[in-house]
């Protein structure tokens, strides 16, 4: 078999039974109905044409931002820029705690910090994001891998204390302006550096710190352990989730599930009828689904391999596929991608940029080249987001009013009547008003 018939056999022999699904999940749970209702302090015109152009998506398309005014030119830097906005309406922002406070009290929010590769500063970050209608979010409150050599010997109590801290100076700068905070990330892995790790209390302690600090924020939780074969209740995320649950821990609005396809291409049709098998991908989404949370996929690789023009194209191919999947379900709410440019991702031995033998570059799992060119992952992913999945149309009131239905998001509504033009913008919201009145 090819590599393509290895990646790609569950989505070809279930072509039939998934494409109906993902027609149906998109119709029922990214769709709906509006109507806009016309009001005028005179008689309505009897001719009235509108022209309804949607302008952004309520539904989460991002990846993380590691890499913004990290390249060497400004000609790079200024491609990275543009290509994030063009895809993305959500950013991941680099909130490790080593990076964010590398010396007690001294840390990287503002502008003019020191430089440090992929941990651009959160308010150059933030500045991007609101320059371009992006979403941040936070990534993450408590990752123990990344606490700083400061702390990482401390007692239990200690380090306690100074997350609390971190917690609290987070809130005061950043709680109005970022929504989203992940708490946790990874604690079904071994790689730690504090003994607050090891504690009973360490994810409890986490989120009731957490809603202290971030009470009106939307706190969710993340790891990378979640695709085991095991789609019912013994599940080791599942089983997390659960006693979080049971101990009280009540502010935990969402899932987050990592996609990242960390494994070697020998692995990949042992893996895939796990990851790459829309029945199995639907039954462990159900699962979790059980717990009346959202679900986000919160980083996600899928490897090209190498430069080769047809596992580009299956990396292009099968993202595509996932994507369908992902979005046509009813409680997810994001699909992050995570690195954006090949030959930048992390490396946790050290490596220069560019050298694509050691950590995440091994698997060409970005979409776009190191050279910066877009690889078509790139494009098949936009096509989807600002064309398919995309409303665009004309239409004619009747009786003043003009109905459609279209993907929730943002709208720019224009009004013909009279020989005059008016101009709206507009939300249709999955939990909002669907009649819409417009004075013209």
């Amino acid at each position: 078999m090819s590599r393509r018939d290895d990646v790609m056999k569950y989505f070809d022999e279930q072509k039939a039974e998934n494409d109906a699904a993902v027609k149906d999940g998109i119709e029922k749970y990214r769709k709906g109905d509006c109507t806009l209702v016309f009001e005028s302090d005179s008689a309505l015109p009897e001719d009235i044409s509108v022209e309804i152009e949607q302008t952004g998506h309520e539904f989460k398309f991002g990846a993380n931002i590691f890499m913004l005014d990290e390249f060497d030119t400004e000609e790079q830097n200024a491609l990275y820029r543009e290509s994030f906005a063009e895809l993305f309406n959500l950013a991941t922002l680099p909130f490790y705690w080593n990076s964010v406070e590398p010396r007690e009290g001294e840390y990287r929010f503002d502008k003019s910090s020191s430089k440090m590769y992929r941990r651009p500063a959160i308010d150059l970050c933030l500045d991007y994001c609101a320059e371009h209608g992006i979403e941040p979010k936070c990534h993450c409150l408590n990752y123990d891998a990344f606490t700083p050599d400061w702390v990482k010997d401390l007692s239990v109590p200690e380090i306690k204390a100074k997350l609390e801290r971190r917690f609290e100076v987070i809130a005061a700068r950043y709680a109005d302006v970022i929504p989203s905070y992940e708490v946790t990330n990874e604690t079904l892995m071994s790689s730690h550096k504090s003994a607050f790790f090891m504690e009973d209390d360490f994810l409890e302690w986490s989120y009731l710190a957490s809603d202290k600090y971030f009470p009106n924020n939307r706190l969710i939780i993340n790891d990378y352990n979640v695709w085991d074969p095991t789609s019912h209740n013994r599940n080791y995320y599942y089983m997390q989730i659960e006693r979080l649950l049971r101990n009280g821990i009540t502010h935990l609005d969402t899932i987050g599930m990592q996609f990242h396809c960390f494994f070697p291409q020998e692995a990949e049709p042992l893996h895939a009828r796990q990851k790459f098998n829309p029945r199995r991908l639907r039954e462990l989404l159900d699962l979790f689904s059980r717990f009346g949370r959202s679900l986000q996929i919160t980083e996600m690789t899928i490897p090209a391999r190498d430069t080769n023009s047809e596992n580009e194209e299956i990396q292009a191919e099968l993202t595509e596929n996932l994507y369908k999947v992902l979005f046509s379900y009813p409680a997810m709410d994001a699909i992050i991608y995570w690195n954006l440019v090949d030959g930048y991702g992390f490396m946790p031995d050290g490596g220069a940029p560019g050298d694509m033998t050691k950590g995440e570059n091994v698997y060409y799992g970005a979409l776009m080249r190191f050279d910066m060119t877009k690889k078509p992952v790139y494009h098949a992913l936009k096509r989807l987001i600002r064309e398919e999945w995309h409303t665009s149309l004309t239409t004619k009131a009747v009786d003043g009013k003009a109905t459609f239905r279209g993907f929730y998001g943002d709208y720019n509504i224009k009004i013909y009547a009279d020989g005059k033009t008016v101009e709206r913008n507009i939300s249709l919201s999955k939990g909002g008003t669907r009649d819409i009145k417009i004075k013209i």
